[in-house]
């Protein structure tokens, strides 16, 4: 599967609407997650950058961004201070926002359906297949952690392919090649050059 595919799904599940095939805490979350999102993309008086915000803020009420920036990063996360691991979160978050939340115009029409949930002590997946017209029915799992009274998304994986693991094999091999802080460079160039394009009157 291509990257483009692959991020395209992830977004589909985080940003779509759902029919729910079965009821429990973790499925219940992710449901209200997208019932919101699917308000903010059928309010007309909501658009553009205020848009993406709006979206933005729901994602982070049902990701746990920093538990998957933790694991992306992987065993190069206990090297770093906590001012270190701040600024990565920060860039982790701003990385997944480009990739997905800015594409959600992409993903209206299609079906998320939930098949079943599976809750193991403070984890739980939960498990749904991407229905589309275009490229038919593709499962999605959900994986999921406690946070008091809450469940929250870490991981996202379409055919068994990871979120987490996509991403750490990514930085892994640039910190590898060069160092943490080419990572971080790296990270923020992508950042700026987005937010370049993103300013009014950027061709």
């Amino acid at each position: 599967m291509n990257v483009f595919r692959w991020g395209a799904l992830v977004g589909l599940f985080l940003l779509v609407g759902a029919t729910p095939a079965v009821a429990g805490a973790p499925t219940d979350q992710v449901r209200q997650y997208t019932d919101q999102v699917l308000k903010l993309l059928d309010d007309p008086s909501v658009q553009g950058a205020d848009r993406r915000a709006a979206v933005r803020k729901a994602a982070i009420e049902i990701f746990d961004v920093q538990e998957t920036a933790k694991r992306a990063l992987g065993r190069h996360w206990h090297g770093r201070t906590p001012a270190e691991r701040e600024e990565f979160v920060q860039l982790f978050a701003d990385l997944l926002e480009r990739t997905y939340i800015n594409k959600i115009d992409i993903y209206r029409g299609e079906k998320v359906v939930y098949t079943n949930e599976a809750i193991d002590g403070e984890y739980a997946t939960v498990r749904a297949r991407v229905v589309s017209k275009q490229r038919g029915e593709i499962p999605v799992d959900a994986k999921m952690i406690r946070r008091g009274d809450r469940w929250l998304i870490y991981d996202i994986a379409v055919e068994n392919i990871s979120l987490i693991a996509n991403y750490r094999a990514q930085f892994d091999r640039i910190i590898r090649s060069a160092s943490y802080q080419d990572l971080v460079t790296r990270l923020k160039t992508k950042r700026e050059e987005f937010l370049q394009e993103a300013r009014p009157g950027s061709s």
